[in-house]
């Protein structure tokens, strides 16, 4: 079992839009919050992250941010809210990025919208990393198509710091694949995400 230290960012900031103008006026203030096995989406993932040690897990808030917190309440968490959430993901990563500890070697970037992400799967991301410590990112492939959660090694983080708009790590990573550690995953966790009421009812009737 490895001892490095890795944070964990959970990115909880978007809007949701699609999936807020599929559920109507009647539905959740965001899609995180919206139940899967009785659990808030994001509440999965936070749990996840905490499981595989994690430390902290940094949770960014912005839209729907008291329902949000409310979903996470009880659970050993760090809170950062984003005010400018609405200018895209680079700017919620960024505010994520800058709680990270300094004695941290990295932070694992988690989507609050992956609910079956597991522990084992980030377990796996960081004994990578671990063993390959010199990679800038490590990430999860799936049928040869890389997804989520995705660890970054604080090599890149004043890379990322540069991002605008709604541009993610991937932008930052671009052109570096001999830099990249590629971890085969079975699951489709690393590929699943909820955008809408229709994908979250089949995904609960799995």
């Amino acid at each position: 079992m490895t001892t490095i230290r890795i944070a964990g960012v959970l990115l909880a900031a978007g809007q949701a839009t699609r999936f807020r103008h599929a559920a109507g006026a009647g539905g959740p203030a965001t899609k995180l919050v919206a139940t899967y096995q009785g659990k808030a989406l994001v509440r999965h993932v936070a749990e996840a992250g905490l499981a595989a040690g994690l430390a902290p897990v940094v949770v960014v808030t912005g839209h729907a941010r008291e329902a949000v917190s409310a979903a996470l309440d009880d659970l050993p968490l760090a809170f950062v809210h984003n005010p400018d959430f609405a200018t895209g993901m680079a700017s919620s990563l960024k505010v994520g990025l800058a709680q990270v500890p300094p004695e941290a070697a990295g932070a694992l970037v988690l989507l609050g919208d992956m609910p079956l992400v597991s522990s084992g799967l980030i377990a796996k991301l960081v004994e990578a990393f671990a063993e390959h410590p010199q990679a800038v990112a490590v990430l999860p492939v799936h049928e040869g198509v890389r997804g989520n959660p995705v660890l970054l090694s604080r090599a890149v983080f004043a890379d990322i710091m540069q991002l605008d708009g709604d541009a993610g790590a991937r932008q930052v990573l671009r052109g570096r694949d001999a830099d990249v550690i590629e971890v085969p995953v079975d699951q489709r966790a690393a590929r699943l995400d909820v955008d809408t009421p229709a994908e979250l009812r089949d995904l609960a009737q799995d």
